[in-house]
């Protein structure tokens, strides 16, 4: 776990652990313009953020927790409809009836009662905007021409709470579009090999994003280690390593 804080950090953190269950789930927690804002690390791709009385859940499956034990959603998001990310009996878990699903096209088919939002869409729910961008494969593929993550199938998720916009990233590569994204204040990079990046990758993706905190996620088996060490000469981003895998 690094906890090195590099350069000048426009956020407040507060260590802690949660406890859904038998499970110990990290949360840091963050100041913002709007109030404060919580984030759970639940494993793999599965995040969950507390803001301003609101619970958002991104991409939960049962595999990762116990979400029977946990908060009812008032937000859900999906990024894409493979089943690691896509799990229609945790989302039903966690539905409350005012409870508002955003999906993409392809995850509609499989869960009924969400919005579809497309690459370049923009709402605000709950209080919170949200941005959907691009999240693709440009090298890694099941076969020439083949991509895990097709171009426009899937959505990354920037979220702004009060002054700070996060970037949860979806299963992505390191893409021309995250040029628009510089800037943001924290930003969850996969860095699961075959699918997603490699540290190289994520370093290059940090470096055109320029996040104040970097988190690797959805990073299996992938040594964390070498993006510390990749970034270790970026004094304005401060990478921090939670159990995400």
């Amino acid at each position: 776990m690094n906890k090195l804080i590099l350069g000048v950090n426009f956020f407040v953190f507060i260590f802690a652990f949660t406890v859904f269950a038998a499970d110990k789930l990290e949360t840091d927690t963050f100041k913002t313009s709007a109030g404060e804002l919580k984030i759970t690390f639940i494993g793999h791709g599965s995040l969950m953020f507390t803001f301003g009385g609101k619970v958002i859940h991104v991409d939960p499956t049962g595999q990762m927790g116990d979400y029977a034990k946990m908060p009812k959603a008032d937000v859900i998001l999906i990024t894409h409809d493979h089943p690691d990310h896509l799990d229609v009996k945790t989302i039903g878990l966690l539905k409350k009836v005012a409870t508002e699903l955003i999906l993409t096209e392809s995850c509609a088919g499989q869960v009924k009662g969400g919005a579809v939002m497309k690459n370049g869409d923009k709402k605000v729910v709950s209080g919170v905007k949200i941005e959907a961008v691009p999240a693709y494969n440009l090298v890694h593929m099941y076969a020439p021409g083949q991509p895990f993550h097709p171009k426009g199938a899937g959505n990354g998720y920037v979220l702004t709470f009060g002054d700070k916009r996060v970037y949860v990233a979806g299963d992505t590569e390191n893409i021309p579009e995250m040029k628009a994204l510089a800037g943001v204040d924290c930003a969850f990079l996969p860095m699961n090999l075959p699918y997603t990046m490699t540290p190289e990758m994520v370093a290059d993706a940090a470096k055109i994003l320029k996040p104040k905190i970097l988190y690797p996620y959805h990073y299996g088996e992938t040594d964390t280690s070498k993006i510390v060490a990749l970034l270790k000469d970026m004094p304005g981003i401060e990478v921090r390593i939670r159990k995400l895998k």
